[in-house]
């Protein structure tokens, strides 16, 4: 049995997006992994693309970052980008945690705190998106009221 480790929690805005770099680019070549018909997406996806998108959305809405750093090693092993907008929404951007840290109540931390922070804002509702091939995601977002409102198609273009 692994000792659980013991975790910082970070937060601040999107000055601390270079921070989850690695992490991002593990989740995105997992989701390049588990896509079904958009692998070109994701690999057309970079870090420095994701980022320029969070920081155009920062300058209409109020941007979150949120990172799990494990004391011992002092390595980012979980975040969360949150956002909420001028229409009151609150979306989970990205969230992630290192697969070895995975069952340690790390990603139940940070969506507890962000959700938290939503209801202080005012938030009148809250989503997340949650790519095609990712569906085992599910289940941890239905703990925290989250459930397929809708699905959107979105047609393969050739050439």
């Amino acid at each position: 049995m692994r000792n659980k480790p013991k975790i910082k929690y970070v937060c601040g805005n999107e000055a601390l997006l270079d921070s989850i770099r690695l992490l991002w680019q593990i989740l995105n070549q997992n989701h390049l992994d588990l896509s079904p018909y958009f692998k070109q997406d994701y690999v057309e996806m970079n870090f420095e693309k994701r980022k320029a998108s969070l920081l155009k959305k920062a300058v209409s809405a109020e941007l979150r970052v949120d990172i799990a750093v494990d004391v011992i090693t002092g390595q980012n092993v979980g975040y969360c980008v949150s956002s909420i907008n001028e229409e009151k929404t609150g979306e989970i951007e990205s969230i992630f945690v290192a697969s070895n840290y995975r069952g340690w109540g790390i990603g139940d931390s940070l969506m507890r705190t962000v959700l938290t922070w939503m209801d202080e804002k005012g938030t009148l509702a809250k989503i997340v998106e949650v790519a095609a091939g990712n569906e085992q995601a599910f289940s941890f977002y239905n703990r925290y009221g989250f459930f397929t409102r809708k699905t959107v198609l979105k047609q393969i273009m050739k050439g």
